[in-house]
């Protein structure tokens, strides 16, 4: 048992961190405040402390780090100005299941009957609902256990970031120390109801599997690999997955599936079986009228999710963890003689031209990128030729945003480099996103991240144009952005980098970047309204 460093009382702050040491979790991720001072007190000597320059910044991180980990990570903000600076990034880490421990400062609890300057007004509602938990406990005695609670339920699936306010004064209050303890939280869904789609799959005339960010996350890729293969069944992404799942060079998989309701349900007309897994699949990005499904398709949902299961509008849903349940699965399925689908043609070679096309630059990373690295993506008005052009082959090799709020990207990719596992990040970003979290290339530089930037600068937020145009407005007000010099601002930041202006730079300029130790920053000039922006799916299906 740990003992206090003052004295033999143990304290608040003394079993927290003993916590903390005891499941793994000496990384810290944080932008510090006033309130947060009697943490820092006694620092231990094993813990880091990870400095974010604005809050939304060290949550990403702390998510990009959870995520290369496989456990919580642990982010520190500053009352209720800080929480609400960090919320968007909340926001992206509940919706991509990233499990987080917040902690918020607050005034200590003798100043809270007259609203001092900086408190937070019944905190624990103020980051809800997107967090799974949150707590300011009702005595000082009471933190250590709730963080205990806090962090048993972030690690619980579906995971997901967590919150706890912690008065001032409470560290150094005298409390019990908090032993770890197991939580086994894989299940395996309703025997009778894998039965069902056992059977389904095993009388199906042309079956498909639809893979979201669950499968990744679960670490069931090797397992749905399995079911697609012993079933014979095409595979597809499903609509802005967070991750990927599936290898995409793989012979089964046809492509990525379009986060428009028409579309949609066009893509999966052939098919007379679908099993989502770990997806939702019914998440659009623009409206339209018709089915959500074709004529006469089944559609079968798993996942660990029950409040997914329960708003999906069509379907019967297996409420089970991914890998345990599509692991049950296989031992049902018939092995099937099914001819595999014909190759996705492969896209022809982009030309060479000045300024430079986004699938110039797509083919030239794919020739480059280092086998191993990690591709960290945020780029709304390009991910349609990085998904056509770059497949990703290995399970944990794509991270992006699963819900659209901008800034994820670049701290994303410094935490996950800094998890430690030795490959190295490349984060592709637009221009207008990389400015909602510039400040994390300070952070890469100050701990020597291994993360190759590339900075697609069409100069405009061009996603959005282009969605102006499909409704018709062809000047979309507050979207043009001349005039940023990325790495003027970069090295500002301690972040080297370079200008690539001409097409017959770029492969050199790529391999350079990629063979520095620490962060480099490219920015890469781009053609211009090269976003259609779910306008024309093409004849695979892809977006």
């Amino acid at each position: 048992m740990s003992t206090a460093r003052h004295g033999t009382e143990f304290t608040v702050r003394d079993a927290v961190f003993d916590f903390l040491r005891r499941t793994g979790l000496t990384t810290l991720f944080g932008n510090p405040g006033s309130t947060e001072l009697r943490m820092f007190q006694d620092w231990p000597e094993d813990f880091t402390y990870i400095l974010g320059l604005q809050e939304s910044v060290a949550v990403a991180a702390a998510a990009g780090h959870a995520m290369g980990t496989g456990r919580a990570s642990v982010v520190s903000l500053h009352s209720a100005g800080g929480v609400g600076h960090a919320l968007g990034a909340v926001f992206n880490a509940y919706r991509d299941r990233v499990p987080l421990l917040v902690i918020a400062g607050q005034q200590s609890r003798a100043m809270l009957p007259t609203r001092p300057f900086l408190s937070a007004d019944e905190p624990a509602l103020f980051p809800r609902p997107y967090v799974k938990w949150s707590r300011q406990p009702e005595r000082a005695e009471d933190v250590p256990a709730a963080f205990a609670e806090a962090y048993h339920v972030a690690m619980t699936p579906p995971r997901g970031p967590v919150f706890i306010s912690v008065p001032e004064d409470d560290w150094g209050r005298p409390a019990h120390p908090v032993e770890p303890r197991e939580v086994h939280a894989g299940f395996v869904g309703d025997p009778r109801a894998l039965r069902e789609l056992a059977d389904a799959l095993n009388a199906a005339r042309n079956p498909t599997i639809i893979v979201g960010a669950g499968v990744d996350d679960d670490g069931a890729s090797p397992a749905v690999i399995g079911l697609a293969e012993r079933t014979g069944a095409a595979v597809w992404i499903s609509p802005l997955s967070s991750r990927s799942g599936f290898p995409e060079d793989h012979r089964l998989f046809r492509g990525f599936l379009p986060p428009v309701r028409d579309q949609l349900a066009r893509a999966l007309e052939p098919y007379d079986v679908i099993v989502s897994i770990g997806a939702p699949i019914f998440t659009y990005h623009v409206h339209t009228e018709g089915p959500y499904l074709p004529d006469g398709a089944r559609l079968f949902h798993l996942d660990c999710d029950p409040a997914q299961t329960a708003w999906a509008p069509v379907g019967t849903s297996v409420l089970t963890t991914i890998r345990a349940g599509v692991t049950a699965l296989l031992e049902l399925v018939e092995k099937a003689d099914r001819p595999a689908p014909p190759p996705r043609p492969r896209l022809a070679a982009p030309p060479v031209t000045d300024p430079i096309e986004p699938a110039l630059v797509v083919e030239t990373l794919r020739g480059l990128m280092p086998d191993d690295a990690v591709l960290v993506e945020e780029a709304p008005s390009h991910r349609d030729a990085l998904h056509d052009r770059l497949p990703i082959t290995r399970p944990g090799g794509f991270l992006t945003t699963g819900s659209g709020a901008l800034g994820w990207g670049l701290p994303v990719a410094v935490g996950r480099a800094l998890a430690g596992t030795g490959e190295r990040v490349v984060c592709v970003v637009g221009d207008g996103s990389s400015m909602y979290s510039i400040q994390a290339l300070w952070t890469a530089a100050r701990h020597g991240a291994p993360v190759t930037f590339i900075v697609l600068n069409n100069q405009a937020y061009e996603a959005v144009k282009a969605l102006g145009r499909r409704i018709d407005i062809p000047d979309v007000p507050g979207t043009d952005l001349h005039g940023i010099d990325f790495v003027s601002v970069a090295a500002g930041l301690g972040c080297p980098g370079r200008r690539v202006d001409r097409a017959a730079d770029l492969a050199e300029s790529l391999s350079h970047a990629f063979g520095q130790d620490g962060p480099f920053i490219l920015d890469v000039t781009m053609a211009a309204g090269t976003s259609s922006a779910y306008s024309s799916p093409n004849d695979s299906g892809t977006r």
